[in-house]
């Protein structure tokens, strides 16, 4: 009698472990139990973002503020974003910039192999990752890949912005875990009329210039130490999908001597 008692209450037990297991996975997921006022810290990064984003760097300049949509937004869970089109002085290029400012759940959760389709687009160049040596003589990990459809193919590099380190996280939810925000920036050009190497060299030195300009203006002299912009205790100081901002502006075009 005991025997078969005991073995009747193992499904309830086992049920009870996987739902406490789920829980605390979840809990850890969202900083439900950190005991950080995670929103206020959240809502000074984004501040942060929205008015110290380098508008020229290396020989780079910003030229136009990129549409944005509010849905696209609300699904990114972005706090914060910048969306802009910046032009190379020298060679003419053209690079889009898209960095929303969210929490790890929903910055994990809005990548390009989810968005871009929903846009009508069909990936060409499976997402793999990449190292970009940084002009401060750090490395950037980052994501990268093309989506094309009917007459238009973008490259498009992703990485994640936490602590000052720029990274491209396997289980990026579980990576990026215990944090109060995090900045995830595409680079985006058009590569329809110009050769695939061409356009990856063209990103890697915007981004090679960019993040050490981003991190100095976030988080200071100290970037990579470790701290976020809660930290520094900074005082604090528009809405787009990438996929959406070459749809709405495919002229936008990124092409040397253009």
């Amino acid at each position: 009698m005991k025997a078969s008692r005991v073995a009747s209450l193992l499904p309830v037990a086992f049920a009870a472990i996987l739902v406490v297991g789920v829980t605390a996975v979840q809990g850890l997921w969202t900083d439900r139990w950190s005991g950080r006022d995670d929103k206020a810290q959240l809502k000074q990064a984004a501040d942060l973002l929205e008015s110290r984003f380098p508008n020229e760097f290396g020989s780079w300049e910003f030229v136009e503020e990129m549409a944005s949509d509010p849905k696209s937004l609300e699904r990114a869970g972005a706090v914060g974003h910048i969306s802009r089109l910046f032009v190379n002085r020298e060679t003419k290029a053209r690079v889009s910039a898209f960095i929303v400012c969210a929490t790890p759940h929903d910055a994990s959760g809005h990548t390009p192999d989810r968005c871009y389709p929903g846009a009508g687009f069909e990936i060409a160049e499976t997402e793999h990752r990449q190292s970009i040596p940084l002009e401060d003589g750090r490395t950037a990990e980052t994501f990268t890949g093309t989506f094309r459809k009917t007459g238009q193919t973008l490259r498009v590099f992703w990485t994640y912005g936490v602590d000052g380190r720029w990274i491209a996280p396997q289980i990026a939810r579980i990576e990026l875990a215990g944090k109060s925000a995090v900045y995830k920036l595409y680079a985006i050009i058009d590569e329809t009329r110009i050769p695939g190497g061409e356009a990856v060299l063209i990103c890697t030195d915007f981004l090679s210039a960019l993040l050490p300009e981003f991190d100095a203006a976030i988080f200071g002299k100290d970037a990579g130490a470790g701290s976020t912009p809660a930290d520094r205790e900074r005082p604090a100081g528009a809405t787009t999908d990438p996929a959406e901002t070459a749809v709405i502006r495919p002229a936008a075009r990124a092409s040397r001597g253009s």
